[in-house]
């Protein structure tokens, strides 16, 4: 896969997250137990914090750049993703323990507006997937692969979330299906335009691979291990899924080093 022209790889590594998404909120449909989420969260915080820490940052200062420029960036990312979030442009913690269920929810309802702002905060957030994807294959395709697994690993619980939350709104299995596919896909167009802006300025890259690991570290942190906090069964589970997830990024950094 890796000799694909790069364009196509970024296509296909923009369309992945987009089916597994698909592919979560299917599994949802039809009643994945709860626990299994709740495991994949922990293998997602492992995933991110290990791609963000141990991929993304130290390519961004190999790349030139020196700590005085990369640290400002990572903070301002992460205080700008929080601004995004309390806007509802970018959506992530928006599943509770009520909607977290992979039943879909039977007495709990969301108003239109709120199920409007799910769908279009998950649009910009995928999109924003998509330019972060993009600019990690431009450093290198091995990076560009790595950072697309860590931008799924977090998308299946996401998506799953959220259909479970349009189901609780009363939307029919099909509709929610498509519109949370739909949303999802976004992220191919942020990719593609990435690709054509960001190919005639290389220089912005590695500020956009920082970028990346802001939106990364503040998943794992802000809204991943505050939902762990909440388990309370499954310990040794949740802390063997979260070390495995970190070694699947180390190993794969090993691989292509």
């Amino acid at each position: 896969m890796l000799d694909l022209p790069l364009l196509v790889q970024i296509t296909l590594a923009c369309l992945l997250g987009g089916l597994l998404s698909m592919a979560a909120a299917a599994l949802v449909m039809f009643g994945l137990p709860k626990r299994w989420l709740s495991y994949m969260v922990s293998f997602s915080i492992g995933v991110l914090l290990a791609t963000a820490l141990l991929h993304l940052l130290p390519e961004a200062l190999e790349s030139g750049l020196t700590p005085h420029d990369v640290f400002p960036v990572l903070l301002g990312g992460i205080l700008g993703f929080f601004a995004l979030e309390k806007i509802a442009l970018w959506r992530h913690a928006h599943i509770q323990d009520d909607s977290s269920r992979c039943d879909p929810p039977s007495h709990h309802h969301h108003g239109g507006g709120e199920t409007l702002s799910i769908l279009v905060g998950d649009a910009f957030h995928n999109f924003t997937d998509g330019l972060l994807i993009t600019a990690a294959f431009l450093i290198e395709p091995a990076l560009g692969w790595a950072t697309t697994f860590a931008v799924v690993a977090h998308e299946v619980p996401q998506e799953a979330g959220d259909f479970a939350i349009l189901l609780s709104a009363g939307w029919q299995r099909t509709r929610a299906l498509f519109w949370n596919g739909v949303s999802s896909l976004a992220s191919v167009a942020g990719g593609l335009i990435a690709y054509a802006a960001l190919e005639q300025t290389q220089s912005w890259v590695p500020y956009i691979i920082t970028v990346a690991a802001a939106s990364f570290i503040y998943i794992a942190i802000a809204d991943l291990m505050p939902r762990l906090k909440r388990e309370h069964n499954g310990v040794v589970w949740h802390g063997s899924l979260l070390l495995i997830g970190i070694a699947v990024v180390v190993l794969s950094s090993q691989h292509h080093h």
